[in-house]
């Protein structure tokens, strides 16, 4: 072969290999994840989130999520209405049909989590010496609460509900980082918590359980309704700019609930939230559902949550849920 023809061969495939090297790239940006921002608050009702994360259900349908994680549920309100993040994996809900009443479509319910004293997220717990049996036994105590408007009000409301006046009991917010600490210090007689940290305080011995499912009991008066507390969400912009990647997220959330339902070795993934690996098969969940899959009678339930976070304040006004909640 010739100089002159070997170097027109060698510039023809350097022309091709470049096409190719630029094919190859469109493709990787035309197939590039759509990035979706989570906010994530760490209690056993997030396990769905760990799910989707280390089990590949976000991959699977082309997504990068992000988690953000934030300690109380009004900063997760915040980052929804400011645009900081795209999701929640599990915000109180009253906290989410408040600013939904007050700003209409900030967000929209894919998923809920039950809860009761058989699917157990929110509990009271006091001194291992404590001689009370129930909540109405907590008469002059000093109670700690779960951060936010939300769990505060559902705290007291049930103390009410049990009979205490509202001069027999202090109550205060605690961050949940605090808890633990707030039960070692000696100054306070109990307080309203969540899983996992209550199971980790028994754990510990400086805790027992007083009573769970506090709010289908008191404020539900029904302890076998569950109280749809606490789901994940989607915001309303994200719903309304980028419908398919909602879509796209609602179909991996729907697999991770399945998972953190029915499979059990799901469970290993609470140590993910720091709980202890002695107690990932114990920590007690709530009961996952996605919105799509809620009979009317269990909606119903929902409303009857919400109507009573209106009659305690923490919603600004009377709203449907069917405005609140998305069955992608």
């Amino acid at each position: 072969m010739s100089d002159m023809l070997r170097r027109k061969f060698l510039s023809t495939l350097g022309q091709i290999g470049l096409g190719i090297a630029l094919s190859s790239s469109v493709a990787v940006s035309a197939s590039a994840a759509d990035k979706v921002k989570i906010g994530v608050f760490v209690a056993s009702s997030a396990l769905p989130y760990y799910v989707a994360a280390e089990r590949g259900y976000f991959e699977e349908v082309d997504l990068e999520v992000e988690p953000v994680f934030i300690g109380t549920h009004p900063l997760i309100v915040q980052a929804m209405v400011s645009g900081d993040i795209d999701a929640v994996s599990n915000l109180v809900s009253l906290e989410g049909a408040n600013i939904n009443a007050l700003r209409p479509d900030t967000m929209q319910f894919i998923a809920l989590y039950g809860q009761n004293s058989e699917y157990v997220m929110e509990q009271f717990v006091v001194k291992p010496d404590s001689t009370a049996t129930s909540i109405a036994d907590l008469k002059g105590a000093n109670l700690f609460s779960a951060p936010g408007p939300a769990n505060l009000g559902a705290a007291k409301a049930s103390l009410l509900a049990s009979g205490l006046g509202e001069d027999e009991f202090r109550i205060q917010e605690q961050g949940m980082g605090n808890h633990i600490g707030a039960m070692q210090s000696g100054n306070f007689d109990g307080g309203y918590t969540l899983e996992a940290l209550a199971s980790i305080m028994v754990d510990l011995g400086i805790a027992k359980r007083l009573e769970t499912g506090v709010i289908a009991k008191y404020l539900m008066k029904d302890e076998t309704a569950e109280a749809y507390a606490a789901g994940a969400a989607v915001s309303g912009k994200l719903i309304a700019d980028r419908p398919d990647v909602a879509k796209r997220f609602a179909a991996a959330w729907a697999k991770a609930v399945k998972d953190a339902n029915d499979d059990p070795s799901a469970r290993s993934l609470l140590a993910e939230m720091k709980v202890p690996e002695n107690l990932t098969e114990t920590v007690p969940l709530a009961h996952f559902s996605m919105v799509s899959d809620l009979s009317e009678a269990e909606l119903g339930e929902f409303q009857s949550f919400v109507d009573i976070g209106v009659d305690l304040g923490v919603v600004a006004e009377k709203i449907d849920v069917a405005d609140i909640t998305e069955a992608m």
